[in-house]
């Protein structure tokens, strides 16, 4: 097969598509078939960690108190010096209760998206923003910066929101089921 030509096929029965290499049905080979499912186990990882971390705001009673060791009023108290965005801890500090219930929802909704492949690309950008504010307010006096753990989260969900959820996903099943029935000349 000549340099750049990816249509030409290979000896021995076998093909290239998109530039990978390998045996004739096999979609590609090895290789292709890595590179459609290399985003799974970040997505698995991502998707996990926000379902847990919401569930776990929820059921932590002293995450949601107003006050005291463990409570995200806590939490804000210590940012509010320190943050890149104080005016944004600011506003969180005037019901703390109920910015971690909604920061608890974002992390369960951004987790079951991510995980079920649903509207992958918004669950991808719910994940970026939460990842986002929480590392302009809570992390960002990490020094060195990458001490910081939602920074890496942050540049995590950069894939996933340029790539949404193209296999293992209802998006997927979704796409395929809009473009069969588009080939249907009856019903």
């Amino acid at each position: 097969m000549a340099l750049g030509d990816r249509t030409g096929s290979v000896g021995g029965g076998a093909h290239a598509v998109g530039g990978f290499e390998g045996p004739v049905g096999a979609g590609g080979g090895l290789r292709a078939s890595a590179a459609r499912h290399a985003l799974l186990p970040l997505r698995l990882f991502l998707g996990g960690t926000f379902l847990y971390a919401g569930i776990h705001k929820l059921t932590d009673p002293a995450f949601l108190s107003g006050d005291g060791p463990g409570s995200l009023a806590q939490v804000l108290d210590g940012a509010g010096q320190s943050a890149a965005l104080p005016a944004l801890v600011e506003l969180a500090q005037t019901g703390p209760t109920g910015f971690g219930i909604a920061l608890a929802a974002g992390e369960i909704a951004v987790g079951l998206g991510t995980l079920a492949g649903l509207l992958g690309r918004l669950a991808a950008l719910g994940g970026l923003l939460i990842s986002l504010c929480l590392w302009l307010t809570v992390s960002w006096s990490s020094s060195p910066y990458y001490y910081g753990n939602d920074l890496p989260y942050l540049m995590a969900w950069v894939p996933l929101l340029l790539a949404g959820t193209p296999s293992h996903s209802l998006d997927a099943a979704f796409a395929l089921r809009r473009r069969r029935r588009g080939r249907q000349i009856f019903g």
